[in-house]
């Protein structure tokens, strides 16, 4: 018994379930059919049993009345008697052939025991079947409607009885096809409810499916300014559609703050580190002397400093930089040679590369429109990340061509190569992989992406050609 609770539970949450991920117009017009099948089935059950119980009565009461009429319309008369007492009758009125053909019915004229009069021409109509023992009234016998009347006869003491029948079959197929009739019925007016139900549910999703629409279009567009379509019926729909408006409204409020806000903190660092150069300039320059005027420990220290405030110039004119593109500021761009830059970005690594070998493939005349200062750092940036994660004695390739009617700017080195998980983050301000050892500040690859976007160009890590290392390929647009 608990199993087949379970079961039936089970089943009545698959069947919700699956009522619930029906479309909202399929659910209204369902419930919408649902509903007047239901009612179209009551009425039909009520009409049906009150329109098969009328043919019923009105089936018994045309046989009673068609054997009143025959019983009332035929007479038997005795002529004589035979040799064993027997009377001869002879009919008057109605002949039971003619009768019983133009009612479609069976007719049959006996005794109280049953037994037909002679001759059986006189006493049955043609085909009557036998109709059971007499019994006065009304009765039904293997499909048939049995009226038993007394016949009228010329001597009291022989007792006739009129058997008059007519078969149920053809009443019964009568009140089956009403049967049928409303069954149809019932099953064309849930059908006519379903698809009326889906029209009206059409007509009554459209501003929702207005709203939708607007709201697929401000995704699209990211334009809140888009107007919310507002129904004309005061409702519910008109109610989401003001809670829409405003919502957006809000977002739009939010979104103008929140862009106010990051503006002006790009403007800040921007500002700010653009003021950190000129003390950090001073502080240089007398860390420099103090370091070549004192000895021992004391210029030990003044070293040190010197190395952290270095590294601090150099993270501040990243941060700069990265402000800058932030900001929108750029740099003026002229005709620019990346050939050039590349080879001055390798001239200037060859002295810190140590056992690394640096090679350099740049046909000269390569120009492109951009910032010579900004292209300089994006090259720098890329060799250094290639010396910085690969062993000594692993050669580091800068390669610049043109192709597609781009400019084509790769670096390549042979060392353990990116692993794929890292494709996406590689990119992102302040990432370290697990394989740097020189403490950098994780903006380098940064600084990349934002120079190749303020110059209109791309960067891609892809696969190297030897298939060991890491490949990065930055495409510029090539100057007309």
């Amino acid at each position: 018994m608990g199993s087949l609770d379970s079961s039936i539970r089970s089943a009545a949450r698959a069947t919700y379930s699956a009522y619930k991920r029906q479309p909202i117009r399929w659910r209204l017009a369902g419930g919408s059919a649902a509903l007047t099948l239901v009612i179209l089935c009551g009425f039909a059950v009520i009409v049906g049993t009150l329109t098969t119980q009328a043919i019923y009565q009105n089936f018994n009461r045309r046989v009673s009345t068609a054997a009143d009429r025959l019983s009332n319309g035929l007479t038997y008369s005795v002529e004589a008697y035979d040799d064993q007492g027997n009377p001869k009758l002879s009919p008057h009125g109605p002949g039971l052939n003619q009768y019983a053909s133009a009612n479609n019915a069976a007719i049959r004229i006996v005794d109280r025991y049953g037994h037909l009069l002679k001759p059986a021409s006189l006493s049955m109509s043609r085909g009557a079947p036998y109709l059971g023992t007499p019994v006065l009234g009304d009765t039904t016998f293997n499909g048939w409607r049995v009226e038993t009347r007394h016949m009228q006869t010329d001597d009291a003491r022989i007792e006739l009885l009129m058997q008059y029948a007519e078969r149920i079959s053809s009443v019964r197929s009568t009140a089956n096809r009403v049967k049928l009739f409303l069954g149809l019925g019932v099953l064309a007016g849930a059908a006519l409810a379903l698809l009326a139900g889906l029209a009206t549910a059409r007509r009554a999703m459209e501003p929702i499916s207005e709203l939708t629409l607007a709201a697929r279009r401000i995704a699209r567009t990211r334009d809140t300014s888009i107007q919310i379509p507002k129904p004309e019926a005061d409702d519910e729909v008109a109610e989401l559609a003001e809670t829409l408006d405003s919502m957006l409204h809000a977002l739009d409020e939010a979104r103008t703050e929140t862009e106010a806000a990051l503006t002006r903190q790009r403007e800040f660092v921007a500002d700010a580190s653009h003021e950190l150069r000129t003390p950090l300039t001073s502080v240089l320059a007398n860390l420099e002397l103090l370091e070549e005027a004192t000895l021992g420990e004391q210029r030990e220290t003044a070293a040190s400093a010197l190395r952290s405030s270095r590294r601090m110039r150099r993270l501040v004119a990243d941060l700069l930089l990265l402000a800058r593109a932030d900001a929108g500021r750029q740099l003026p761009h002229r005709a620019v040679d990346l050939s050039d830059v590349v080879t001055d970005a390798a001239s200037e690594l060859e002295p810190v590369a140590g056992d690394h070998e640096i090679s350099v493939s740049a046909p000269p005349g390569v120009e492109i429109e951009g910032a010579r200062d900004e292209l300089h750092r994006l090259v720098l940036n890329l060799m250094e990340n290639a010396l910085r994660h690969t062993d000594p004695g692993t050669a580091v390739e800068a390669t610049v061509e043109r192709r597609n009617g781009e400019v084509v700017l790769a670096v390549e080195d042979d060392g353990p190569g990116i692993p794929r998980e890292l494709h996406d983050k590689v990119f992102e301000r302040f990432f370290r992989g697990e394989g740097d050892r020189s403490g950098s500040s994780g903006l380098g690859l940064s600084i990349v992406k934002a120079v190749a976007d303020s110059h209109h160009g791309r960067v891609t890590l892809e696969p190297p050609l030897d298939g060991r290392g890491a490949r990065f390929v930055v495409r510029f647009p090539s100057r007309r």
